[in-house]
């Protein structure tokens, strides 16, 4: 979405953030939605179907790439995603942090130091890829240190209210959180504008993650682009592999061509 060419200041996303509240309500996926992640096997069938389709995607050199897991996962469950990177020429890397146990203020300052520890040893900005909250994280990795970062891709990430428009809300509230509050906190930050470039890759068919969440209204340098995909299976999708390469591969100028 095109927001002008500069970055909108303080008061500008406080009165875009507000609009957007009283206009709508961002539904949790139901459990009908959620049943849509079965379709996970079909998309790894389909991955596998066009796996010569992908070897001829753009290939990289030898950038760095890290790759942030969502909510319960680790790097385990970016493994795929990973190796299809590296087999392209890229240095592509897990986060290192084990499971993403989904507390964002003890996880951020950590990924930052992973981002930076990557940067340092390659002399080169980061490109990070971050699905679900790996995405959040990405996003807020590059809003902080954004000399540090090349690029994000984010895969079916919640940029609008933390998880309180996901399956996960119920499992935040049992730990005892103010999901409001989260909310409030995630608002406050989108007042510092994000200063590189993001693709975020979403998908109507989500059943974890509401789209609605997925769509970012105050950044400008955002690339939106929606996928047929369940939530499990972005980690894991033909399209979604081919994008991902094909951003990697672009300059900043390029994509936002």
């Amino acid at each position: 979405m095109d927001l002008g060419e500069r970055a909108l200041d303080a008061e500008e996303v406080e009165g875009t953030l507000q609009k957007l509240t009283s206009a709508f309500t961002i539904p949790i996926p139901s459990r009908w939605a959620l049943l849509n992640e079965s379709r996970v096997f079909w998309d790894v069938a389909l991955s596998l179907a066009r796996l010569p389709g992908l070897a001829s995607q753009p290939r990289g050199a030898g950038d760095p790439v890290l790759v942030l897991p969502g909510f319960s996962a680790g790097d385990g469950s970016t493994a795929a995603l990973r190796l299809f990177l590296r087999l392209l020429g890229h240095d592509a890397r897990g986060w290192g942090l084990g499971t993403n146990g989904g507390d964002v203020s003890a996880l951020l300052p950590r990924a930052i130091a992973e981002t930076e520890r990557c940067a340092t040893s390659t002399g080169a900005r980061v490109r990070l890829i971050g699905w679900s909250l790996g995405g959040y994280l990405a996003r807020e990795v590059a809003r902080d240190r954004p000399d540090l970062v090349e690029r994000v891709v984010t895969l079916g990430s919640p940029v609008v209210g933390g998880p309180k428009y996901t399956t996960a809300a119920r499992t935040f509230r049992m730990r005892g959180i103010d999901l409001d509050a989260l909310e409030a906190e995630v608002a406050e930050r989108e007042k510092t504008p994000l200063r590189v470039p993001v693709t975020a890759i979403y998908s109507k068919r989500d059943g974890v993650v509401a789209w609605q969440a997925c769509i970012d209204r105050c950044n400008p340098d955002v690339e939106h682009i929606e996928v047929f995909s369940s939530h499990v299976g972005l980690g894991f999708h033909a399209e979604v592999y081919a994008l991902i390469a094909q951003r990697l591969a672009a300059t900043p100028a390029a994509a936002a061509a």
